[in-house]
């Protein structure tokens, strides 16, 4: 039976153009028939996302039980140094300025700023460690409020990257792949296990201010993207002046009530559209209209601190108060997910130090050490730490040896992607564990190596998800956050 006119499945061929049909067409004529059948089980399948839960989970998930309900991620976007933080190394002393041994480098590529130096000094850190807590994880002085939660965290320091330079390198600690257009770690779990919260979106992200002396790289939207997810999965940006959503107070003379009937007409006309053309886009702006008005209420009162006591705002520090400010980002990250949120992300520039690093390296610490401690130690007080974790962290690390200029008190690093430092906190990870070891040189990994594919395979894995079972099926392969391969979740590091 021929499909009718106002049947829209046929309405969606006819509007097929020339690439999209001969893409299709080895479906053959037999599918188009069966969907014809089932075309209208299609119109009534979606669920409308207006009358039932916002952000519903799907039904497999999650697949065991989670040790963590929420993710905040912190992304020091730049690349913070391994060696002048959490990767000590006192021997390199006896090694200053003496050039990298060919034996540790063993011919791994580095980046062309660079590949043209006659010499590859080696740098020691110029800042003192210590043990920190009754664990032992060695610190520098340059994060002295981490030293507080240095039981708390797991520190893994041999992290591996497959990318070299930062666009490629930011796009794959967050998506898993350096190639653009694939979703972020925030929009699978959005997809996959949903929101508590119909009042805010199921994943928020900040990009806070840093210092202006940083050399910073730029952000990009891919790195919190619902790539060929359905667009209600990307992350929602929250700003840090003015009004934190675009038009999130309505014009004068416009009350809650007509904004209501304006809303409710504008849902009606996407209703039409979708029984027209079966896209299921469509629904994904009714839901966003209708999240967009359930905010009109929920983000002011979100980023009203008065309910906050002054013990917790001092625990921040001063720049808590500054809107658009690291610390101003932390608590509400804690806030967001205290409402429900399921993925926060927190992405701090100017980490990218190819010179200067010890002046520069001490200014993005003083805007981030205080803070992140903060947050952990607050969700902790509110017994909120065991349902949430907390990762930190760059998209990879430095190098040993100095780009340009090398002095006793100054020195550059280059990209590194060999081995670098992360740290996770809270949801079912061990507290006061050092993970992994890298050579005398930090150069390499020589114990318990981990690829960020196998970080975030453990990421899902403490949210209560199967890596290899979230998938979505687009150009004809079953696409995963951690690719096609086989990573490993790190069990040593979990409780």
């Amino acid at each position: 039976m021929a499909a009718s006119s106002n049947d829209p499945l046929t309405q969606y061929l006819s509007h097929l153009n020339r690439r999209q049909f001969f893409a299709g067409a080895g479906l053959g004529v037999g599918s188009v028939a069966l969907g014809s059948l089932l075309a209208d089980n299609a119109v009534a399948g979606p669920n409308d996302p207006v009358d039932q839960q916002v952000h519903p989970a799907l039904p497999s998930l999650p697949h065991h039980a989670p040790r963590a309900k929420r993710l905040i991620y912190l992304h020091m976007n730049g690349a913070p140094s391994q060696l002048d933080l959490f990767d000590h190394k006192p021997g390199l002393k006896n090694h200053f300025d003496k050039d990298l041994p060919d034996s540790v480098r063993n011919g791994q590529r580095i980046t062309t700023m660079t590949s043209g130096q006659a010499r590859f000094p080696v740098a020691p850190s110029i800042f003192k460690f210590k043990p920190c807590g009754q664990s032992g994880i060695m610190m520098s002085d340059l994060v002295p409020h981490m030293h507080s939660i240095a039981d708390d965290i797991t520190m893994v320091k041999t992290v591996s990257t497959d990318a070299i330079n930062h666009d490629p390198a930011c796009t794959f600690v967050m998506t898993g792949s350096e190639i653009p257009g694939k979703p972020s770690l925030g929009s699978w779990l959005s997809y996959g296990l949903g929101s508590e919260c119909n009042d805010l979106p199921a994943f928020v992200v900040f990009t806070p201010t840093f210092p202006k002396a940083s050399q910073a790289q730029a952000l990009f939207t891919r790195m919190w993207s619902s790539g060929f997810l359905p667009s209600r999965y990307d992350g929602v940006a929250l700003r840090g002046s003015g009004d934190p959503v675009l038009y999130i107070k309505n014009p004068p003379g416009v009350t809650g009530v007509d904004r209501r009937r304006m809303l409710d007409a504008l849902v009606e006309l996407n209703r039409k559209n979708f029984d027209r053309y079966a896209d299921p886009e469509t629904q994904t702006r009714i839901s966003q209209y209708e999240m967009a008005f359930r905010m009109q209420a929920s983000v002011p009162e979100l980023t009203d601190l008065t309910d906050e006591s002054q013990e917790t705002l001092d625990l921040y520090g001063p720049d808590v108060h500054r809107k658009g400010s690291y610390a101003s980002s932390a608590i509400l990250a804690r806030r967001l997910i205290e409402r429900g949120v399921r993925c926060v992300q927190v992405l701090h520039r100017g980490w990218d130090q190819h010179n200067n690093l010890p002046r520069l390296i001490k200014g993005q610490c003083e805007d981030v050490d205080q803070p992140t401690a903060a947050l952990i130690t607050d969700l902790k007080r509110r017994g909120m730490l065991d349902e949430t974790l907390v990762v930190f962290g760059g998209e990879f690390g430095r190098t040993v040896y100095s780009q340009g200029t090398l002095t006793d008190q100054n020195y550059g690093r280059d990209h590194h992607p060999r081995n670098f430092c992360m740290w996770l906190a809270g949801g079912g990870v061990r507290g006061g564990l050092t993970y992994g070891e890298t050579d005398d040189f930090s150069y390499n990994a020589i114990e318990n190596p981990v690829h960020l594919n196998d970080l975030n395979a453990t990421i899902l894995h403490c949210m209560g998800v199967d890596d290899r079972r979230l998938s979505f099926k687009f150009q004809g392969l079953d696409q995963r956050l951690t690719g096609v391969e086989s990573p490993r979740v790190i069990n040593d590091i979990l409780t």
